[in-house]
């Protein structure tokens, strides 16, 4: 690079979730990323974020705090970056981006979702319009994109996925479950994302390219149950209901609340399966996932020293 000013931006970085380790790798290896970006970092983060960790891990970093709503803000915050790794989540990501067009910037690593590919409504379309916008922005502004997909994310108590499910299998006697729970999903641990981001980051040939970021296996719900119960010494038992018992239920509470509480699309959701290859991943930049049983063996250990 060209200009000793360059600076990383990062966003989604200051918490317990993938961001945070993608700190962790950036601080491992602070001699190449400075290399890159003889600027420095600039964190991007909300007032109230605790910064602590990162203070520690990466001293010199500059913060601005704000709202990410706010236009002003993100254009003042991205001034003389030269990158962006943005894993606040896709719904910020118009904004985000039209920031980065403003500063005329050169790289945008943007963290998205597989929800892009569901076929039920609220679910995708709104998804893929985000990921065509910016698509388009970057396409007209010469800037180099990448988008990456994860799919269900888990690894720690701060997941609010998977942690619910063992939240369950703990207390309920028996596991209520829609059509035998026979859905294939590929959930990914928040360590392999956070390696991920930074192994693109590091990558300039993963510009101009999207990936989806899944699990090391292929389980089904009925499955990961069961592993579950395994950690936590006990013998899953399940109790199944049909589909459209489930779905008219949804419907019901729907109409009988006005509105105010909608399940329908978390019952479709919850029975549509999830699987995504990682493949490019794997040959462009080595992603190499761990399996779900590998995986959320420490999150319930994590699970049950917080419930003692």
């Amino acid at each position: 690079m060209e200009n000793n000013d360059n600076k990383l931006a990062l966003t989604g970085v200051t918490g317990f979730k993938s961001g945070g380790i993608l700190v962790e790798y950036i601080a491992s290896n602070q001699d190449k990323v400075k290399a890159l970006f003889p600027g420095g970092i600039v964190v991007i983060c909300r007032k109230t974020s605790k910064t602590g960790k990162i203070e520690k891990l990466l001293p010199g970093t500059i913060y601005k705090r704000g709202e990410f709503n706010d236009e002003m803000f993100l254009s003042d915050s991205l001034k003389g970056c030269d990158t962006l790794i943005h894993v606040a989540g896709i719904h910020r990501s118009r904004d985000m981006v039209a920031a980065a067009v403003g500063n005329h910037m050169r790289r945008l690593i943007l963290v998205h979702t597989t929800g892009i590919y569901s076929k039920y409504k609220s679910a995708g379309v709104e998804y893929r319009r985000i990921d065509e916008y910016v698509e388009k922005q970057c396409k007209e502004n010469n800037i180099a994109l990448t988008i990456l997909r994860p799919t269900m994310i888990y690894g720690n108590i701060y997941d609010m996925n998977v942690v619910k499910f063992i939240s369950m299998v703990d207390i309920f006697p028996v596991m209520p479950i829609v059509n035998g729970a026979r859905f294939e999903l590929q959930p990914v641990h928040y360590k392999d994302l956070g390696k991920a981001y930074y192994d693109v980051l590091m990558n300039e040939k993963t510009c101009g390219h999207n990936y989806n970021l899944s699990g090391g296996e292929i389980i089904q719900l009925r499955d990961m149950l069961t592993v579950i119960g395994e950690n936590l010494g006990k013998k899953v038992k399940f109790i199944s209901c049909p589909y459209w018992i489930a779905y008219s239920g949804a419907w019901i509470l729907y109409l009988v609340s006005f509105g105010r509480i909608d399940y329908r699309e978390k019952v479709q959701r919850l029975c549509e399966p999830r699987v995504y290859s990682h493949q490019e991943a794997t040959r462009d930049f080595g992603y190499e996932p761990r399996t779900f049983q590998e995986g959320v063996k420490n999150e319930v250990a994590e699970y049950l020293k917080k419930k003692v």
